[in-house]
């Protein structure tokens, strides 16, 4: 049974930072894609930023300089430190992990936390 488990959101202040992480159980983690997505009140589910097996970054424009993303093997575990926060970066905040099997893109989600920009 696969299994992502985020930790680590809440309410902070605008400027503040916050450490999110995701914990993966039930899949070779060392071979999967894992990305972070977010969700706003009434708005789409978007991507904010990912790492690949290899540990290459990519981040949406929104968060360059801001976010970083890290990924520990060892401890199936991805991390996104979070500095810098807007209002705008309140959102439910998700973790994915994904791997493509013979043409098929094969996506696992956690349930999301949540995290709160505001004075």
């Amino acid at each position: 049974q696969v299994q992502l488990v985020e930790s680590g959101g809440g309410l902070v202040q605008p400027g503040g930072s916050l450490r999110l992480s995701c914990e993966a159980s039930g899949i070779l983690f060392s071979i999967h894609t894992m990305a972070w997505y977010r969700q706003a009140p009434e708005k789409g589910r978007e991507l904010v930023t990912s790492i690949t097996y290899g540990g290459s970054p990519n981040y949406a424009d929104s968060v360059k300089g801001r976010f970083t993303i890290s990924r520990d093997n060892a401890k199936n575990t991805v991390y996104l430190q979070m500095n810098s926060l807007k209002p705008e970066d309140t959102a439910v905040y998700y973790c994915n992990a994904r791997r493509v099997q013979l043409g098929i893109v094969l996506d696992y989600w956690g349930q999301g936390t949540q995290v709160t920009v505001s004075s």
